[in-house]
């Protein structure tokens, strides 16, 4: 870190000194013992501008007071919802990369968003960054005796279709509050088995992003089976990306314990357990919380991302239209033919 960088670092360190106790009450319970990296985070989002880190660290904090962010992991949402949420959108831990970074994987293409209110899944991918960041980095930083503040994201494009778009506006949603509250938490984006809708789409987007986004970004050739094992071990490899199951990476998670979407991972069960835990400690000290409780305020995009998000909708509308458009010129030849 350069000193004008630093520098930076030393006058919002001051800056945050000035706010009151709930705000810091929170930051506490954000950084855990890491406050630099975590200020770190702020200003790297906003190219080391003070002021404006400042006033992003700000904004996030009150959302997480005003919204009880803090207690996100004591209010477990019922059991069937749960499963139901698991099953329509697609996300787990699978492992760690060799240099000790957790593995996210994302099943973009498959996720259905179809089987609950909004309110749920919104709910359940808080509660997942916040237990990221409240345990699972924790404990790796232990593990590594260094500090681990960041995690690598697979994200599987498998069945990206152009009905995606009706699941625009809670993705739009789900990416602000990422963002805005959990900047610079992914080291490296790999994006696999992309089928040409992403790719007619990547195309567009990819000028729009911060060069500090981009670089992160890597699409692999199918599976990515083989780029992958260079930065994680086999046994970390999401399902979706191991040679025997490269050809249809459709999850079955009812009862897949392999499959790191499933309810019945390893990793979704220490999590869900670990929420229900909470909740028990906190109905022993205060009123009973009741499950499934819980709303967020959606923060309002930054116009970049907003800009992006209407790209995307554009450029859907414009291959769907393309596709119909061949299809009944195909359909007319065919007519014409007989």
């Amino acid at each position: 870190m350069g000193g004008g960088n630093q520098e930076a670092l030393k006058q919002l360190k001051s800056l945050m000194e000035n706010v009151d106790e709930q705000l810091k009450n929170t930051f506490q319970n954000m950084h855990q013992d890491y406050p630099s990296e975590t200020l770190i985070r702020f200003l790297k989002a906003r190219d080391w501008n003070v002021s404006k880190a400042h006033k992003m660290l700000i904004d996030c904090l009150n959302w997480r007071v005003e919204n009880e962010i803090d207690k996100v992991l004591t209010k477990p949402i019922p059991a069937d919802l749960y499963r139901a949420v698991r099953d329509s959108q697609l996300i787990g831990m699978s492992g760690y990369s060799k240099e000790g970074l957790p593995v996210i994987a994302v099943g973009v293409g498959q996720s259905t968003y179809d089987k609950a209110s909004d309110k749920y899944y919104i709910q359940s991918h808080i509660q997942i960054n916040e237990y990221r960041d409240r345990v699972i980095l924790p404990k790796a930083t232990k593990k590594n005796e260094r500090y681990i503040g960041t995690c690598v994201k697979v994200l599987d494009m498998t069945g990206l279709k152009f009905s995606a778009l009706n699941q625009l506006r809670l993705l739009t949603a789900i990416s602000t509050i990422d963002d805005l509250n959990y900047p610079e938490k992914t080291d490296t984006y790999y994006i696999v088995n992309a089928p040409y809708v992403f790719s007619a789409c990547w195309k567009v987007v990819k000028p729009l992003l911060q060069e500090r986004t981009r670089r992160k970004i890597q699409v692999l050739q199918g599976c990515g089976k083989e780029e992958l094992l260079k930065v994680m071990d086999y046994a970390s490899l999401p399902h979706f990306c191991r040679k025997e199951d490269s050809k249809s990476s459709k999850h079955n998670a009812s009862g897949n314990t392999e499959n790191c979407f499933s309810f019945n991972h390893v990793f979704h069960q220490q999590l869900y357990n670990h929420i229900k835990h909470q909740a028990i400690i906190m109905e022993s000290i205060s009123s009973p919380i009741r499950q499934g409780s819980f709303y967020v305020d959606i923060p309002e995009p930054d116009p970049d991302d907003a800009k992006i998000a209407k790209t995307i909708e554009t450029e859907f509308h414009k291959l769907e239209n393309q596709k119909n458009g061949f299809t009944n010129s195909r359909n007319g030849v065919t007519v014409n033919g007989h």
